[in-house]
C-alpha cells in the first residue's frame, strides 16, 4: 500500500465529497449545489486553510481540514483549528488519521502557532485515545458549542 499525505488538488472535490459520506452520513448531498463551486474556489485559494489526505492507490482514503487563525495575543502568533478528520471505513485502524492529523500539526507549527484546538462530538472510548495518541490532551479546557440552524 502506497500512500502519500499532501493536500487536496482543485479536481479531488468529488472525491472528499465521497470520502466525507464516512463522517456524517446523514448530511445532505451538495454535489448539484450551485453555491458549490464558488465555496471550493474560496477554500482553495484561502492561503490560511489547508486541506489535507491521504491518497492511497489514487484514492483519498483520510483527511482532515487545519484552519490558522490570525491572533492578537500570544505575541501575534496564530492558533490552530483542526475539523473534519475522517478516513475511509475501509482504511480505518491502519494509522492514516494519526498520520494526517500529524501533518496538520506540523504544518501548524511551521506557521509559529501557539497551539492546535480540535473538538470532536464522539465519546467512543476509541475516538478519544486516537486524538490523545495523535498528541491531544483532554480536560485542559472545556469547550462549548452553539449549533445554529441551516439558513437556506
Amino acid at each position: 500500500m502506497s500512500e502519500i499525505v499532501r493536500q487536496i488538488r482543485q479536481g479531488e472535490l468529488m472525491q472528499l465529497l465521497e470520502l466525507y459520506k464516512h463522517l456524517h452520513d446523514d448530511d445532505p448531498d451538495v454535489s448539484h449545489d450551485e453555491r458549490l463551486n464558488q465555496v471550493w474556489w474560496e477554500i482553495t485559494t484561502d492561503p490560511n486553510l489547508y486541506y489535507l489526505v491521504i491518497e492511497v492507490d489514487g484514492m483519498l482514503v483520510s483527511s482532515c481540514v487545519l484552519a490558522i487563525i490570525k491572533n492578537l495575543t500570544r505575541n501575534l502568533r496564530p492558533y490552530g483549528l483542526i475539523e473534519h478528520v475522517v478516513t475511509h471505513s475501509d482504511y480505518r485502524n491502519r494509522g492514516l488519521g494519526t498520520q494526517v492529523v500529524q501533518r496538520a500539526v506540523a504544518i501548524a507549527t511551521e506557521n509559529n502557532c501557539y497551539k492546535v484546538m480540535l473538538l470532536t462530538g464522539s465519546k467512543k472510548d476509541g475516538t478519544l485515545r486516537f486524538y490523545e495518541q495523535a498528541g491531544f490532551k483532554r480536560g485542559i479546557k472545556t469547550g462549548f458549542i452553539v449549533n445554529l440552524s441551516d439558513p437556506a
